[in-house]
């Protein structure tokens, strides 16, 4: 009987931790495109340019693969910059750096093959306000 009593609240004590553990494994990591505004992008290159609604600052990583489901591998980060390699079945991989200037101002290097075909592109990402 004196057994079963301090088992419970062992048991109790171990599920909360488990919870716990749970719980934190599902936030999102702290990246350097954490502090990056949402809205309205302009991602300007030699080629030109194009906008871009950033609701989550991830979508910069995989800008050419757009919505394309990808398992992303992150090569080098740090306070400032991300780098990652990423692979979408069926449409190709890639591997891009993100630098972040400020809130509101990144560098995006990003190269690889997207549905066959090879890309290489430097973009300068500005925003330029709310998404409409």
């Amino acid at each position: 009987m004196e057994s079963r009593r301090i088992a419970r609240p062992v048991m109790a004590g171990a599920l909360l931790l488990m919870g716990a553990a749970g719980a934190y494994a599902q936030r999102e990591p702290a990246t350097p495109l954490s502090g990056l505004e949402r809205g309205q992008w302009q991602l300007k290159s030699e080629d030109g340019e194009r906008k871009l609604c950033l609701t989550n600052p991830a979508m910069l990583l995989q800008v050419v693969h757009g919505a394309a489901q990808c398992e992303h591998f992150v090569v080098e980060q740090t306070q400032r910059s991300i780098t990652i390699r990423y692979t979408c079945p069926g449409h190709g991989h890639g591997r891009t750096t993100v630098g972040v200037e400020t809130a509101r101002l990144v560098h995006v290097d990003t190269q690889g093959v997207l549905d066959g075909a090879p890309f290489s592109e430097d973009y300068e990402g500005r925003r330029i306000g709310t998404c409409g």
